[in-house]
């Protein structure tokens, strides 16, 4: 049995991951920053705390009552984070912030409180979620892919320091996957862009986002839950987990495809599916 630790548990992935852990014998603590939407875990033997990550006080109470209750931490899962899509010119910078706030800053700072626990035990595995747009670009997607770039630069040079130390650092990389993300994504990227000179070509994007996110095809969060579980679990997990319909592939055309290639095809999607 590990205790775990993971943040954003309260919908989507942190949800189902959470669970899914406390189910297989895993002592789980929850953090999230509403406490009310977490109510369902406690049924599960899940442990929920108030956690919110862009507040250091709340990050320290977090980590001190797992250390009081447990006196160890064996699994760290940075799983919080959102997503503002927007024209980078129409995004305000208080918003851009916040939105590394979030994705990433929040997510160093936990790492950094957490690594000297790991440290002195002489082993831990830390678990970032990232995306596939951390390695590859869709349309308007500006500052939440600056944000998950630097999950995959952040958690690939902490692989190489911690090593020594018994650590190992995992990177999950979600496509699409049915959760409330995408619609919130697409209200973001519409109200920014009203009156804009951006406002037609962001309407048409935000209109094949609510779309997507509202079709069967999409991964279920379980599917996630899974491989997180996978990184948990397995003696020598993987650096990088793809998970979800279509991510192997998108990740390949942005690799191959000649950058304008790339761009255009961005541009186009969202009018094809208006």
């Amino acid at each position: 049995m590990s205790v775990i630790i993971i943040t954003g548990a309260s919908s989507g992935i942190g949800f189902e991951t959470a669970k899914t852990l406390a189910q297989q014998g895993h002592k789980v603590y929850a953090g999230a920053r509403r406490l009310e939407r977490m109510e369902a875990l406690r049924n599960c033997g899940v442990q929920t705390l108030q956690l919110d990550v862009t507040d250091s006080s709340s990050i320290s109470r977090f980590v001190e009552t797992v250390m009081e209750r447990e006196q160890r931490i064996d699994v760290l899962i940075n799983n919080a984070g959102y997503g503002y899509f927007g024209p980078i010119e129409n995004v305000s910078m208080e918003e851009a912030r916040r939105q590394l706030d979030v994705n990433i800053f929040g997510m160093a700072e936990l790492t950094k409180m957490v690594l000297p626990v790991m440290r002195a035990q002489g082993k831990g595995r830390i678990i970032n979620t990232s995306s596939i747009v951390g390695r590859s670009i869709l349309y308007f997607g500006g500052w939440y892919h600056v944000s998950k770039y630097a999950v995959e630069a952040f958690s690939d040079s902490l692989r190489i320091e911690v090593k020594p130390f018994g650590i190992d650092v995992v990177i999950v990389e979600p496509g699409g996957i049915r959760t409330e993300w995408g619609i919130i994504a697409a209200d973001h990227l519409q109200d920014s862009s009203k009156g804009t000179a951006y406002e037609k070509e962001a309407g048409n994007e935000a209109a094949l986002l609510r779309k997507g996110y509202s079709i069967r095809f999409l991964s279920s969060p379980k599917v996630v839950a899974k491989a997180m579980c996978k990184a948990v679990n397995r003696r020598r997990p993987k650096v990088r987990y793809v998970i979800g319909r279509g991510a192997t592939t998108i990740l390949l055309l942005h690799r191959l495809l000649p950058a304008r290639w790339w761009d255009a095809l961005m541009r186009s999607t969202a009018r094809i599916w208006k």
